[in-house]
């Protein structure tokens, strides 16, 4: 089965897509991918829409509608690459963009409200545009099933890169960053560990007007400053165990100049940009490190874990992150003599592992498997996720 995937993510610096022949088991290869850049004015309504504000749902459609037909360039793109037709093509799986997402023990919920998660698309305008099956909405069916609705990648992080007797972590450090711990008998667990570059890059932008720092040349040439990394590793977030997912609603600019105002400090923009990217890696550092009978959601803790019986033999690395040398060497030492290694070391640039994700997760669905792990998200069980927009 072959199958595109669509991915943007938090931060909000383009498109990212595979078409990718897909297996019935675990085999999964890509024929063709690409990469559009975001642009400025549809990022910039994007951002705004973060934040509640006047005619929403106007400005949600339109937005949707615009982010809808950026997708249907990828695909575009992806066929002609590929040198197929949309005929040959089972579906699209688009993630759409996330706008809010509050889910189970979220702090803005109050009694009696209902968790939910917003990505915005136009999942019938992009079939129509393709002319291929669209696959969208995958994040409702797991919240509905009590689950945090992400993160979904854990599923396919197995399929395409555990192999039997190896523990394993794959870390994919997107706007937020997420962990998939995978143990020698294949039993998979995960969450978001918390901002990934989204912080990093918005900070970079405030200060330099470049959208992030490249390699992370700027960041070297700060100093970590512990008052400023001890208030932002206090915040509740990183004492959850069990189930946990977060996104902008949560990780922001004014939640650092909050933590920045805390400790006083009127700080060299490039020192905090170093104790940024510490933030990141000591998070998911913490993430690896919990053991594998963690307590629920509710049972909070304020101290990471010693390393479990099943400590992963090899951290591998997708997403943006991957590509800033000085977050690489953080994660590096931090979790020396464990070897920490792009994913492309496995065959699978590090640019095209989400979009393969939704990819494999549409093929899921037209097969009616499920595509999330209630041992990652908290759903009552396993769902078949997204809604199905015919061609």
């Amino acid at each position: 089965m072959r199958c595109i995937g669509l991915m943007s993510g938090t931060s909000l610096d383009g498109v990212d897509g595979v078409l990718a022949e897909l297996g019935d088991g675990n085999s999964a290869r890509v024929l063709a991918d690409v990469a559009l850049p975001m642009p400025a004015d549809l990022r910039a309504r994007l951002l705004a829409l973060q934040h509640s504000g006047p005619d929403e749902l106007h400005r949600a459609a339109q937005v949707g509608a615009a982010l809808s037909d950026l997708y249907a360039q990828a695909a575009h793109a992806l066929l002609q690459r590929s040198g197929l037709r949309a005929r040959d093509v089972a579906a699209i799986g688009a993630h759409g963009q996330t706008v809010r997402h509050v889910p189970p023990g979220h702090p803005a919920l109050r009694p009696g409200d209902v968790p939910y998660t917003a990505q915005l698309l136009a999942p019938a305008r992009l079939a129509e545009a393709t002319g291929i099956a669209v696959v969208a909405d995958f994040r409702s069916r797991d919240l509905a099933a009590g689950g945090q609705g992400a993160p979904l990648v854990p599923a396919f992080h197995r399929a395409a890169f555990w192999r039997p007797g190896q523990a394993l972590a794959v870390v994919n450090i997107g706007g937020i960053a997420n962990v998939t711990l995978i143990d020698a008998g294949g039993h998979v667990r995960g969450f978001d560990t918390g901002p990934g570059n989204v912080l990093l890059d918005a900070w970079c932008e405030r200060h330099t007007g470049a959208p992030y720092d490249a390699d992370g040349a700027w960041a070297r040439q700060g100093q970590v400053l512990p008052a400023l990394l001890q208030a932002c590793l206090d915040d509740p977030y990183f004492q959850r165990r069990g189930a946990r997912s977060t996104g902008r609603d949560h990780f922001h600019l004014g939640w650092l100049d909050e933590r920045l105002r805390t400790c006083g400090l009127h700080a060299a923009a490039a020192d905090v940009q170093a104790t940024l990217v510490a933030l990141t890696a000591e998070t998911i550092v913490r993430a690896i490190a919990l053991p594998a009978s963690a307590p629920s959601a509710q049972e909070p803790t304020a101290a990471p874990q010693p390393a479990s019986a099943t400590a992963p033999t090899e951290v591998l690395v997708c997403g943006g992150g991957a590509l800033n040398g000085a977050l690489m060497l953080a994660l590096a030492e931090r979790l020396h003599p464990t070897p920490v290694r792009p994913t492309v070391s496995r065959g699978w640039p590090v640019q095209w592992v989400e979009a393969a994700a939704f990819a494999w997760l549409a093929q899921q669905t037209l097969l009616r498997r499920p595509g999330n792990v209630p041992a990652v998200t908290g759903a009552a069980g396993p769902r078949v996720l997204g809604a199905i927009y015919p061609p």
